[in-house]
């Protein structure tokens, strides 16, 4: 009978940054998600419908939103591309 050990707890810290810049009826953001082994950027913008009352806060939140979003896709893209080239090559195959 053979006893598994126990994978030792790893622990990481990924930073997130997002500037905002209002210009006009404009909000833009830059996202930028540093895991420590890969970054990833994203720049999304939100537009105020000129009909609409400025509130500031709101375009920040739309703007934020969508660069959120977008690092979401970008992140499962890289797992994927980093997934398909671990199966082609298994650590220790070589």
């Amino acid at each position: 009978m053979t006893t598994k050990t126990p994978t030792p707890m790893r622990t990481k810290r990924w930073t997130l940054r997002l500037d905002l810049f209002e210009e006009g009826d404009a909000t833009k953001v830059h996202a930028v998600l540093d895991t420590g082994d890969n970054t990833l950027e994203s720049r999304t913008t939100a537009h105020r419908n000129p009909h609409d009352p400025p509130v500031p806060e709101i375009g920040d939140e739309y703007a934020a939103a969508r660069a959120l979003i977008d690092l979401g896709h970008r992140l499962l893209r890289a797992g994927r591309v980093d997934a398909a080239a671990n199966e082609a090559s298994p650590p220790g195959a070589g």
